[in-house]
């Protein structure tokens, strides 16, 4: 389904710089405990003429990170043209309540190391300083009124798209954004009725999970060919996740 005003654009935006480039996370965000909130500047960006700026969000534990969600985000930018893309820790996913995730503080410090080059994506932290379980309404709310005339594109999974009417205030959710609907390998997009908007990304199925990283590291097995460079090491170093004795 095609959003009634999505329109060509552009897809040559502002360089990402090398995006397997591993910088300390300090260089680009400061301290790795520190409390302020982590903004996005999209509105220092001036839209193309009759255009509106265009901001993917893009939510998730990132328990941890690996190449396929810089694959995604990749994609998300070149095919829709976003001006950035912001990725957003969840605290606790309501998809997975009885999992406990790494200290955010781990996952951030490695989203952070991993988009270290990267010149337009971030890594947000409301919903790890909000705590609790972390719904996508309220984060969205929160970017809607922080920029304000700016499209809204929230990724989520296939499998994802048949429970969206289920979601917390969907219809409140489904007019402020469009959802980006990230393929997954023997998964069919569902289709929905108005007012959601769904887009789905052209690019291959995100063929690896944080959930295999987990049980690779539980086995003993290396994980260094699925992260970005220094992500394994970070890892092992935190010593976030139940190894091998």
């Amino acid at each position: 389904m095609r959003p009634a005003n999505d329109r060509p654009r552009p897809t040559s935006r502002r360089p990402h710089g090398d995006s397997t480039q591993a910088l300390p996370a300090a260089e680009r965000h400061g301290a790795e405990n520190n409390s302020q909130p982590v903004t996005v500047n999209i509105d220092s960006i001036a839209p193309a003429p009759g255009t509106r700026r265009r901001l993917g969000l893009y939510g998730g534990s990132f328990d941890p990170v690996h190449i396929g969600h810089l694959l995604v985000a990749q994609a998300a930018l070149e095919e829709l043209g976003l001006d950035r893309i912001v990725f957003i820790p969840a605290a606790q996913s309501p998809f997975k309540p009885d999992s406990a995730p790494a200290p955010a503080s781990q996952r951030l410090r490695w989203l952070r190391m991993a988009l270290a080059g990267w010149t337009n994506a971030d890594v947000d932290d409301l919903e790890t300083r909000r705590a609790g379980t972390s719904y996508s309404i309220d984060t969205v709310r929160k970017f809607a009124a922080r920029h304000p005339g700016t499209e809204l594109f929230w990724l989520i999974g296939t499998d994802h798209v048949p429970t969206l009417p289920q979601w917390r205030d969907a219809n409140e959710l489904a007019r402020l954004v469009t959802f980006v609907v990230i393929p997954r390998p023997g998964c069919t997009r569902a289709e929905l009725p108005a007012p959601y908007r769904l887009r789905t990304l052209r690019g291959w199925p995100l063929a690896v999970s944080s959930s295999e990283l987990r049980g690779r590291i539980a086995a003993g097995q290396t994980i260094a060919h699925l992260v970005p460079p220094g992500i394994a090491e970070a890892i092992a170093g935190d010593r976030a996740y139940p190894r091998p004795d």
